[in-house]
């Protein structure tokens, strides 16, 4: 089977088109990629499936359950399901790429 192939420059040429801060990229299984740009402030609440991160441009200050780390282009990230995340202080030129994987997890 050809790999799938998702290139930055497309994904970024197709959410400029799109309505949303990030667009659903590429799925198969419990694997979800996304492109996501977020405009001015990060809106994000918990989710209920693991995730990472893969800072596709530019640089940001993370927020993980009141922990903050700097973050840039190459930089990358685990969040577990239900954790408390954002980014902030983000440059314009900001962008990452997001997994979702694995199963939805339950809120203990």
């Amino acid at each position: 089977m050809f790999p799938q192939k998702v290139s930055l420059a497309e994904a970024t040429e197709k959410l400029s088109q799109h309505p949303k801060e990030f667009l659903l990229l590429f799925k198969t299984g419990t694997l979800d990629l996304e492109l996501y740009k977020p405009h001015l402030v990060d809106k994000q609440t918990p989710h209920d499936r693991d995730e990472v991160y893969i800072i596709a441009t530019g640089e940001a200050t993370f927020v993980l359950e009141a922990k903050q780390t700097m973050v840039k282009t190459g930089d990358f990230l685990f969040v577990p399901a239900h954790a408390a995340h954002k980014f902030v202080e983000f440059s314009e030129d900001f962008s990452t790429w997001v997994l979702f994987f694995g199963p939805v997890v339950e809120e203990e």
